[in-house]
C-alpha cells in the first residue's frame, strides 16, 4: 500500500492556483495539480456553483438523508477550497483580481473573451501579475473559425474522429464510456502548466496557455492518424479489434469474453501452443495475420470457446501472452492488484468522508493524493474576511 497521507512535501507545495473553471476539463486539471501539492481555490457562482454539483443521481448520501452534491462533482474537485463570487459585481471582480495578483496559475474555461468584460482576461491579470500562468481551456481554441463555439465532450468526440473508430463493425458510431476529450485536455493542460512554471523559473515571465478540446482529441488519435497519413486508408470501426495487430481483441470462452493481446510473433506462437495447435505458415508474421484477419479470428474463436476463461488467462500469463477478463467497474475495485495499489480512497470531509479514486502518480513511494474531500459550495467564504482588496492570498 502506498502512503497518501504522510507529511512529506509534495512537488507543487507553495504553488497557488485560482480555478475559474467548471464541469470537467478545467476541474480535472485543478484536481491533478492539487494532488501534487498545489493550493487550489475554486471560484464558484453564488447559490449554484459548478454545474456538476447537480449532475445526479447518483448523489453522495449524507447521514441525515440529504446529500453532498453529485458524485460527478466529487470525481474532479477533491482537495480544493470553494469560494462563492459574483463576477458580474465590481467587488467580486476586485476580489478575484486580488487573488490573481498573488497566484501562480489561473485555470479558466469561459468562452473566448468571456472574462474580458469582467477585467479578468489574461491581459488584464498580467497587468497585475507579470509572472502569472493563465491557462484557457475551450472547445476549439482562441483562434480559428470555430473559436466562438461552445465545446462539449460528446460533440468533440464526434468531430475529432474518435467516434468514427469506436463501436462494432456495421453499427452506428459510439462515443467512449468516459469523457475522454475533457479528461485528456485536463491532463495536457496540467503538463502545459508545469512546463510554463519551469519556463518562468528560468525567465521570470508568465504565459498564456491556449488549450482546446478539439486539438487534444485530434492529437490523441495517435497511431490511427498516422495509419491514414501513411497509407491513405481511412481507419473505421473494428469493435474490439486492432488496426495494426492480429490477434488483439476479445475472444469467446465458456464463461464470457477474454481479451487476448498478442504483440509479436513469439507471443503468437505461445498462444497457438497453449491452444494445442501449430502455427500455420500463412499466419507466421503479424503482417500475414493482419491480411487474413477474418479467417484467423474465426479459427481462433472456435478454439477458445472450449476453454474456461480464467483457466485460459492463467495459462497464457504463464507463457507471457497478455490476457485478461472484461471487468465491470465493481470488479475493477475488487481486483487484488487494484486493491494492493490503493486506488480507492476515502477523502476526509468536514461532515463525512467521501470515497474517491486515487491519482495514479506515485513518487518515491508516495501516492500523490490530497485525501481531502471536495468542498461544500462556499465552504471557504470566510476567507473573504482576510481578502479585502490588496490583502492577497489566504493561508
Amino acid at each position: 500500500m502506498f502512503n497518501s497521507t504522510k507529511s512529506a512535501s509534495r512537488p507543487l507545495e507553495g504553488i497557488k492556483i485560482l480555478e475559474l473553471a467548471r464541469v470537467l476539463a478545467g476541474p480535472w486539471c485543478g484536481q491533478l495539480l492539487s494532488d501534487l501539492g498545489a493550493d487550489v481555490i475554486k471560484i464558484e457562482r453564488p447559490g449554484a456553483g459548478d454545474d456538476t454539483r447537480s449532475w445526479g443521481p447518483p448523489f453522495v448520501a449524507a447521514p441525515d438523508g440529504s446529500h453532498f452534491d453529485a458524485s460527478y462533482f466529487h470525481a474532479c474537485n477533491r482537495g480544493k477550497r470553494s469560494i462563492e463570487v459574483d463576477l458580474a459585481k465590481p467587488e467580486g471582480q476586485a476580489r478575484v483580481r486580488a487573488l490573481a495578483a498573488e497566484a501562480d496559475v489561473v485555470i479558466e474555461n469561459y468562452k473566448v473573451g468571456g472574462l474580458a468584460r469582467y477585467g479578468l482576461d489574461y491581459p488584464s491579470l498580467k497587468a497585475v501579475n507579470d509572472g502569472l500562468i493563465y491557462c484557457s481551456i475551450t472547445g476549439f481554441g482562441q483562434t480559428g473559425p470555430y473559436a466562438e463555439r461552445p465545446g462539449y465532450d460528446f460533440v468533440i468526440q464526434a468531430m475529432g474522429g474518435l467516434m468514427s473508430i469506436t463501436g462494432e463493425i456495421g453499427r452506428p458510431p459510439q462515443k467512449a464510456g468516459i469523457s475522454v476529450a475533457d479528461i485528456f485536455t485536463g491532463l495536457y493542460s496540467a503538463v502545459a502548466i508545469l512546463a510554463a512554471l519551469e519556463q518562468r523559473h528560468r525567465t521570470g515571465k508568465g504565459a498564456h496557455i491556449d488549450m482546446a478540446l478539439l486539438d487534444t482529441q485530434v492529437a490523441v488519435l495517435g497511431n490511427q492518424a498516422l495509419n491514414w497519413m501513411t497509407s491513405g486508408v481511412v481507419p473505421s470501426q473494428m469493435g474490439n479489434g486492432h488496426f495494426n495487430l492480429v490477434p488483439y481483441q476479445s475472444f469467446p470462452t465458456r464463461d464470457g469474453e477474454l481479451v487476448i493481446a498478442v504483440g509479436n510473433d513469439r507471443q503468437y506462437a505461445s498462444l497457438c501452443e497453449t491452444l494445442g495447435v501449430a502455427v500455420r505458415p500463412e499466419h507466421a508474421t503479424n503482417a500475414l495475420r493482419v491480411a487474413d484477419r477474418e479467417g484467423l479470428i474465426a479459427w481462433l474463436s472456435d478454439l477458445t470457446r472450449s476453454w474456461d476463461g480464467q483457466l485460459l488467462a492463467d495459462r497464457l500469463e504463464a507463457v507471457g501472452v497478455p490476457a485478461g477478463p472484461i471487468n465491470r467497474i465493481d470488479q475493477v475495485f475488487d481486483d487484488p492488484q487494484v486493491r494492493a495499489r490503493g486506488m480507492q480512497i476515502e477523502a476526509r470531509g468536514d461532515r463525512a468522508d467521501i470515497p474517491g479514486v486515487a491519482s495514479p502518480i506515485v513518487i518515491d513511494g508516495q501516492r500523490m493524493v490530497k485525501a481531502v474531500a471536495s468542498p461544500r459550495l462556499g465552504q471557504h467564504n470566510g476567507l473573504w474576511d482576510d481578502i479585502a482588496e490588496g490583502a492577497g492570498w489566504p493561508d
